[in-house]
């Protein structure tokens, strides 16, 4: 017997099965909101001694202020104040210049992003999603890169999980529109277990030869020819 289709096809048209796809998505992304809400305020609750010894080191070690407040884009490029522990120095140095051993040590260990839960609970993010990047960086994004910005910006997120920082753009951005073309909760649940691994590992922090993580100067300009702008942390 001919396996390769069904007994019984169906007959709707992709026309009509289009909607019952996207109210099935949209049902899923409430639930995954529900989630981040919930996992966000056990995780803040847990984790409050930790952020609290955080903010002691950073204060003791970098001065005030402790956190670093950023506008970066979020859904559909709607700009938000993001929330780090800080890791540099202030000034105008280069960013190899400005990072401390204690800013290296909270960034392999991501400990610097435990206070991006409070731009979860705000709706600002979400646990998983594409980063969110500079704000600069909008115009100079292809409409096919531009696509990253349909969903919430993640603490983690699909690029992070298959080589963070070490990864150049083109390919980061191939992996930010593949997770929102695939959505689903069960890889959301993958890319948080594997993002464990990956802290644990403390692999991909940063790009070959750099402090954090290149400039993108858009498509066409070559991969990250400087550092980021001075304040990104």
């Amino acid at each position: 017997m001919n396996t390769d289709y069904p007994l019984f096809p169906s007959t709707r048209t992709p026309e009509q099965t289009r909607p019952a796809r996207a109210r099935h998505r949209s049902a899923g992304l409430v639930l995954k909101r529900l989630f981040d809400v919930t996992v966000a305020l056990v995780l803040l609750i847990l984790f409050s001694p930790v952020l609290l010894i955080v903010a002691g080191l950073v204060l003791a070690g970098l001065g005030a202020p402790v956190l670093f407040r950023q506008w970066r884009p979020g859904l559909n490029g709607k700009p938000f104040v993001l929330y780090k522990f800080r890791t540099m120095k202030l000034g105008v140095l280069s960013d190899g210049e400005r990072m401390t051993r204690l800013g290296g040590l909270l960034r392999s260990l991501s400990l610097d992003e435990l206070p991006q839960l409070w731009n979860v609970l705000r709706g600002d993010m979400s646990l998983v999603g594409p980063r969110p990047l500079m704000m600069e960086y909008l115009p100079r994004y292809s409409p096919a890169q531009a696509r990253r910005h349909e969903m919430r910006p993640g603490i983690t997120g699909w690029a992070q999980v298959n080589g963070r920082n070490s990864v150049n753009w083109d390919e980061r951005f191939r992996m930010d529109v593949w997770y929102i073309d695939h959505w689903s909760p069960a890889l959301d649940f993958k890319i948080l277990l594997m993002t464990v691994g990956r802290v644990l590992s403390r692999s991909g922090v940063k790009a070959p030869g750099e402090a954090t993580m290149t400039e993108f100067l858009g498509t066409g300009h070559g991969m990250g020819a400087t550092d980021l702008p001075k304040g990104c942390d």
